[in-house]
């Protein structure tokens, strides 16, 4: 009972925290140090007289408060579930509630089987939306169709934020920013928007690259657009983050010399591209811990596992040889991280140990090195989807299960990696033996 009168003390503190933070009188409160405050607090309290029967909770109930409260402090055991191109969910596109529940049920069974902790539910993966938005259409991802919404007023963010938290883990949301339509399909699937849609509304706002369509990052207005979708989700759901993915500037050849002369102002265009990058990501950042309904809601981002590769005109990039996104998506995922902009960071590590030009082992400790010292955690995002397959290495193909568990007893010995991230939720049952590889990391 000591501890829970400790957490409620702690929780007060903390929303008072916040609250002035919302005034601009105070950092937010680092929600990383909750233990060693509940402890603290703890300590100092006397041992509380005996309540009346009807005011007491059970030992259950007060486990329960304490562990939600401690969840930020935890190792992170993510999953990605997408939800583009029914890569996981729904396993094809329907409007049928039952159907979408049953399909989420099932999945959040298998990530709790296999000892995951964190979801992260795909709920924009195209200018769309997987809950009723006043600025997205409803995803055809979803339901088969652009902006048909699901039978009976189904919510799938509302139903994977309750179930995920009723299983004890957390559900962050995750968000593409700029793309509208890719693919073999882009230019039919841009055509029937709906009128709703901001594409549609907006087409000054909209660049088509490499046969796709996506908003332009130029634009403070397409800034604005993404920080009032974010701020729609966590004023309106219990969610435990947002996640950006690794898709930014689509590539190089983005079109965007008109914008560039109007809001260049001189500056070298690709240093440009990164900054208004960088607006994005410090706006979406402020707009979370600003608005957010959950206290503890957190912003990260899943850049590809390179930022630059070392010894190409650059001091202190990884020893790999790779797709870097520093210039070639223009995110400059270092700069988010020294400047505190965001709360963690998720690099997809997708090679082996061992590969010759982007070694798993080298750049888990490059990565861990970045974060030394700041505020952000850092969690690895694991390859889980190259399991068997013959389009890569015969690592993967022949070992590809052992090769994870090597991974992830690896990042269990590194100093300053705080978890790992599985892609995608598909491979947990299509996958013989990923979600025993899992279990026996993660439940230990």
């Amino acid at each position: 009972m000591k501890k829970l009168f400790a957490l409620t003390i702690l929780f007060v503190a903390l929303a008072a925290g916040i609250v002035r933070y919302a005034g601009g009188t105070l950092p937010l409160p680092d929600v990383r140090k909750l233990p060693q405050l509940l402890k603290q607090v703890e300590d100092m309290l006397p041992e509380p007289e005996a309540q009346p029967k009807a005011a007491r909770r059970s030992s259950q109930m007060e486990q329960t408060d304490t562990g939600k409260a401690l969840q930020a402090a935890a190792e992170t055991r993510a999953l990605w579930v997408a939800t583009a191109y029914a890569i996981d969910y729904p396993a094809e596109p329907t409007a049928d509630a039952d159907t979408l529940r049953a399909r989420c049920d099932d999945m959040l069974d298998a990530a709790q089987a296999a000892g995951i902790n964190t979801i992260y539910f795909q709920v924009r993966p195209a200018a769309d939306a997987l809950y009723p938005s006043k600025r997205f259409p409803w995803s055809r991802y979803l339901t088969g169709t652009c902006g048909q919404a699901p039978d009976g007023g189904f919510d799938p963010l509302a139903c994977w934020t309750e179930q995920a938290h009723a299983r004890g883990m957390k559900l962050e949301a995750w968000i593409n920013p700029y793309r509208i339509c890719a693919g073999e399909h882009a230019k039919s699937d841009f055509s029937s928007l709906p009128d709703s849609s901001p594409a549609k509304q907006h087409p000054d706002w909209v660049v088509r690259c490499d046969g796709g369509y996506y908003f332009n990052p130029g634009l403070p207005e397409v800034r604005q657009l993404i920080c009032d979708g974010v701020e729609e989700i966590v004023k309106a759901y219990d969610v435990d983050g947002i996640q950006f993915d690794d898709y930014f500037y689509p590539s190089p050849s983005f079109d965007d010399a008109d914008t560039y002369a109007a809001h260049g102002g001189g500056e070298n265009r690709d240093d440009w591209r990164r900054e208004n990058v960088n607006r994005l990501v410090q706006a979406v950042g402020e707009t979370v811990h600003r608005s957010a309904k959950n206290p503890v809601c957190v912003f990260g981002i899943s850049p590809s596992g390179i930022w630059r590769n070392k010894g190409v005109n650059v001091f202190g990039g990884s020893d790999t040889h790779g797709y870097e996104h520093y210039t070639s998506s223009y995110a400059d995922s270092l700069k988010w991280i020294k400047n505190g902009w965001i709360d963690y960071i998720c690099p997809q590590i997708y090679w082996e140990i061992g590969d010759e030009a982007a070694d798993f082992d080298t750049l888990a400790r490059w990565w861990a090195r970045q974060v030394q010292g700041t505020q952000v955690r850092l969690v690895l995002g694991l390859a889980a989807y190259k399991i068997g397959s013959t389009e890569y290495t015969d690592v993967w193909r022949t070992d590809g299960c052992a090769e994870i568990a090597r991974q992830l007893d690896l990042a269990h010995s590194i100093d300053g990696i705080d978890g790992c991230a599985v892609f995608s939720a598909r491979n947990l049952t299509a996958t013989d033996g990923l979600s025993d590889v899992l279990r026996q990391a993660w439940t230990q």
